[in-house]
């Protein structure tokens, strides 16, 4: 559950930002050197990202990969929106870890490695076939959303790109990883571990 609440909560953030973002910069006439709402939005998201990292730091002892990953690009991009007065560098933040998630993984397939392994590892164990599938779909799955981001933000408006990013993504997303549980359990070590042992 905490993990859910430090994924979620900078999206929530980003998105309450975005919602509130004039009334915000009333409340608080600072904010308004940041720059419109969206651009508000990006700087309590940057925020609320670097104190989701730290307290998964100091909870679990570790960062996982890709939230660290998405981090560090929210604060890269997230700056560079916020000092050029662009959002374009923010709207396509999810492009580009999307896209670089899955050129990953299927590069690591292209070289013979399933990379997915080394972070899914301790949640489950499956044999190379099944870790090779997963990874597989995975890295489509993750260019497909890379391609989908830039869709919406070049074609909607702020708000329908937000929408899309806060209550859009996750839901495709949990989608598509239960989808995957028939692959799972079928290429899982337990599983065929418990076989055997009948």
């Amino acid at each position: 559950m905490l993990k859910m609440v430090l994924e979620l909560g900078p999206l929530l953030v980003f998105f309450f930002g975005n919602l509130r973002g004039e009334w915000l910069a009333k409340q608080f006439p600072a904010l308004t050197a940041v720059g419109g709402p969206l651009l508000i939005a990006t700087a309590l998201f940057m925020a609320a990202t670097v104190l989701s990292l730290i307290v998964s730091k100091i909870v679990f002892k570790h960062l996982p990969i890709m939230p660290f990953v998405s981090g560090i690009v929210v604060l890269i991009f997230g700056s560079l929106s916020i000092w050029l007065q662009d959002e374009t560098f923010i709207k396509m933040k999810p492009t580009i870890v999307n896209a670089l998630f899955g050129v990953v993984l299927l590069g690591g397939l292209f070289f013979g490695r399933s990379l997915l392994g080394y972070v899914f590892n301790a949640a489950f164990q499956l044999d190379d076939e099944g870790w090779r599938k997963l990874t597989l779909r995975w890295g489509i799955f993750f260019l497909f959303l890379s391609v989908l981001n830039e869709a919406v933000w070049r074609n909607f408006s702020d708000e329908v790109w937000v929408n899309f990013k806060v209550w859009g993504t996750m839901p495709i997303t949990i989608i598509f990883t239960l989808a995957q549980m028939p692959l799972i359990m079928k290429h899982s070590l337990e599983n065929k571990t418990d076989e055997s042992g009948k």
